[in-house]
């Protein structure tokens, strides 16, 4: 088995960096204790992963049942029985003891072929592990980002709830004064109405967001999870490496490789149990009347022999099993081309998005200085009659989505990062010093 060779030499989307090796340890780029401390507790609490790290001492273990085939096999049996007979009475006593030796010759490899296809399942469930470990790590990251984002939109319709307050009063102080319309009062209290909606919507998305950040970490969901942070904005861009190294370093792609090498071991055993089979078989046996006269030398009994069978008719059972197990590789290479090219188009996909987010980030934060700018102005105009409150109602509501949009684009653009990382394989292993210190808290 081969590797494909169509594998281009860049990654279509260009980029300055497209030639660096790519980056390990990205976790700590992002500086944050917390969630360093939230990822040692995931790695060591999820359940689905730890269900994932006994699929791989399963599968150790099925490899040394495959390897002990090779080996010969010993079985001790021993006897001790006692009759009576009524005519004349009499009492007999029979002890015997039997020591056998079985042993098959891998004379055609079929054996081999069998354990070297349980050790293909082992290292591709061992990097189906390590994959599942940086899945882990990224949604851990990206879900502790989400409850700071909701934190976030939480804060700004709390600040947006004491401005529509705040207008209000001053609205309603006006319409007592003979100054404002009645328009105005009924518009200024839908706005407060409106801005409670969204906190109470908010909280409970807030709410879920941890909860899901708490199933994360192997907690029970008490959506209790708080976050009074900012969401950072990394510039650096992150080095791509080239595609034909994706294929050693990516996890899921090792593991996908991996099991097509097994399958394709597992053919080469159905073919080879078509062929004769040489046992050869040993016995070392005593029987006596008192046990303690067993293995006696002059008692002891041996024999040795040697067989070949082979396989007349099964009535097409073993040929059709090869054509099973045949199918089952061209099925798995097929498998392993959809798995790798999927992988291309991820980081593909995360590239052209890291593009437009950036594009999107710095639109979206110029549009919030000039929504707040507007937003200022309008109520200025409108309190020396110069607007309507209809105006000063569209400004808010430019500089809400413009505020929203800005907190929700900084959320992706940490989200799409991540998501970069994983696509191109990098680890997210943090050093060993800092892996020891968060060990020794817990």
């Amino acid at each position: 088995m081969e590797q494909p060779n169509d594998v281009p030499q860049q990654w279509q989307q260009k980029a300055s960096n497209s030639v660096l090796a790519v980056q390990e340890q990205w976790l700590t780029q992002l500086q944050n204790p917390t969630l360093n401390k939230f990822v040692q507790q995931a790695l060591k609490n999820n359940q689905q992963l730890l269900q994932t790290s006994y699929d791989v001492e399963i599968q150790k273990q099925q490899l040394i049942v495959s390897g002990a085939a090779l080996w010969p096999s010993l079985d001790l049996s021993t006897r001790t029985s006692r009759s009576k007979d009524n005519r004349p009475v009499s009492y007999n006593n029979a002890s015997s003891v039997s020591l056998d030796l079985t042993y098959e010759v891998d004379v055609w490899g079929k054996l081999s072929d069998a354990k070297r296809e349980a050790n293909l399942n082992y290292l591709a469930q061992q990097a189906r592990f390590e994959q599942a470990k940086q899945q882990l790590v990224a949604d851990v990251v990206i879900s502790w980002f989400d409850v700071v984002s909701a934190q976030q939109l939480l804060d700004l319709f709390k600040r947006r709830e004491e401005n529509a307050q705040q207008s209000l009063e001053i609205i309603e102080s006006g319409y007592r004064q003979g100054i404002n319309e009645a328009l105005d009062v009924y518009l200024a209290r839908n706005e407060l109405n409106t801005e409670r909606t969204r906190i109470a919507t908010q909280q409970a998305n807030l709410s879920a967001s941890s909860r899901i950040l708490e199933r994360l970490l192997g907690e029970y969901p008490k959506g209790a999870i708080s976050a009074n942070s900012d969401l950072p904005v990394i510039n650096t861009d992150i080095p791509l490496g080239l595609p034909s190294e994706l294929i050693k370093r990516k996890p899921t792609l090792r593991a996908s490789w991996y099991e097509l090498l097994a399958t394709d071991a597992a053919l080469a055993y159905a073919h080879k149990l078509r062929f004769p089979s040489l046992n050869l078989t040993a016995s070392l046996s005593d029987s006596t009347d008192r046990v303690s006269d067993l293995f006696s030398p002059s008692s002891l009994a041996w024999s040795l022999l040697g067989s070949i069978s082979a396989p007349l008719f099964e009535g097409g059972r073993l040929k059709a099993n090869e054509e099973i197990a045949r199918l089952n590789t061209q099925k798995q290479e097929q498998l392993y081309l959809q798995t790798l090219y999927d992988a291309f188009g991820d980081v593909e996909n995360a590239i052209s998005q890291q593009q437009s987010l950036k594009a999107q980030y710095t639109s979206t934060l110029e549009a919030q200085e000039n929504a707040l700018a507007a937003e200022q102005l309008s109520f200025e105009q409108y309190q020396s009659g110069l607007v309507t409150y209809t105006t000063v109602l569209d400004a808010q509501d430019r500089s809400f989505d413009a505020q929203s949009s800005l907190i929700e684009i900084k959320n992706q653009l940490i989200a799409n990062r991540i998501n970069l990382h994983i696509a191109l394989g990098g680890d997210f292993a943090m050093p060993s010093s800092e892996l020891k210190s968060n060990n020794d808290e817990n």
